[in-house]
């Protein structure tokens, strides 16, 4: 993307006069986004902080499910404190001094490394969620910690690596490749939880059938609780791919730099738009979590009293 913004070098008036109304334009989506990019930098940071407080008091996770989600509050917060306040400072360099490669190229290699381990993070725990209900009994026997332990490692290795790819080697690389584990991982992500869906209807049905009439629509405790969990993880990874999506679709058609520039750096805030919409959806969908944050912003509020 080490593209100029803007260019002046047309030959008559009329040309002249296009070229200052686009770049007008452009400047009022360039201040948007860095005003955006500020302010998402705050929410993420303080709404992901308070997301890994909340969790440390959350007993209805099992260990490994918890880990996962405390991995991907990590990656959250990492994102409000560095990734959204390099993104602003690019845009901002970009836009008056038509610079700013350097930064530009360290978030970059910080995107991929935090965007893609968010990625892995979040297909681990549809993937988990399928195995805790493909497997019964056996799920806590199959799924450690020390398992999760090792694939947050190797992700954030694999992130790592690839992301310093971006600052030595060719970045059109870099980005193809990070387009297709996006991709995949999705897929594996829808895959898991269309899965998931037919074996919960599968044994409503079953339930059903041996109970009767009278026990239509009630579970088992540990169904009900399954399903909550579920609920949850799914409405993360719906964010996940509705903050992504448009950006790989970019990434996909951008032959021409010069043209999607701007979608580049919109989707691109999209993206990390996902990092400030996750506490959102913890506090929703978890009530433990949302009971959690509830008594540490009281405790806060009591301290500054």
């Amino acid at each position: 993307m080490a593209q100029q913004l803007y260019n002046f070098t047309s030959k008559d008036s009329t040309s002249d006069h296009l070229n200052s109304t686009a770049w007008l334009a452009d400047l009022g989506i360039v201040v948007f986004l860095s005003v955006s990019n500020i302010f998402l930098s705050i929410t993420a940071s303080l709404g992901n902080i308070l997301i890994l407080i909340a969790l440390r008091k959350v007993t209805s996770l099992h260990p490994p499910t918890k880990l996962l989600f405390r991995c991907l509050a990590v990656t959250d917060l990492f994102v409000g404190l560095v990734t959204h306040p390099l993104n602003a400072a690019f845009i901002i360099l970009r836009m008056k001094f038509n610079d700013g490669n350097f930064i530009g190229g360290v978030n970059s290699a910080l995107s991929v490394l935090l965007c893609g381990v968010s990625v892995l993070t979040s297909t681990a725990i549809s993937v988990d969620r399928f195995i805790a209900l493909s497997l019964g009994l056996r799920y806590r026997q199959a799924v450690t910690l020390t398992r999760i332990r090792v694939f947050i490692l190797c992700s954030w290795t694999s992130g790592a690596l690839i992301g310093s790819m971006h600052l030595w080697t060719y970045p059109d690389v870099v980005w193809d490749i990070a387009l297709v584990i996006t991709l995949l991982c999705l897929v594996t992500s829808g895959f898991s939880y269309t899965k998931i869906h037919l074996k919960l209807r599968q044994h409503q049905l079953q339930v059903q059938a041996h109970l009767g009439q009278q026990s239509r629509g009630r579970a088992p405790v540990d169904i009900a609780r399954y399903k909550n969990t579920v609920s949850s993880t799914f409405w993360v990874q719906l964010a996940l791919i509705a903050c992504y999506a448009p950006f790989c679709i970019v990434s996909a058609i951008s032959i021409n730099e010069n043209g999607y520039y701007m979608a580049w750096l919109v989707t691109t805030t999209l993206v990390y738009l996902n990092s400030s919409m996750n506490p959102i959806l913890y506090c929703w969908k978890i009530r433990e979590v949302n009971r959690a944050v509830k008594n540490t912003v009281r405790q806060m509020c009591g301290v500054f009293q």
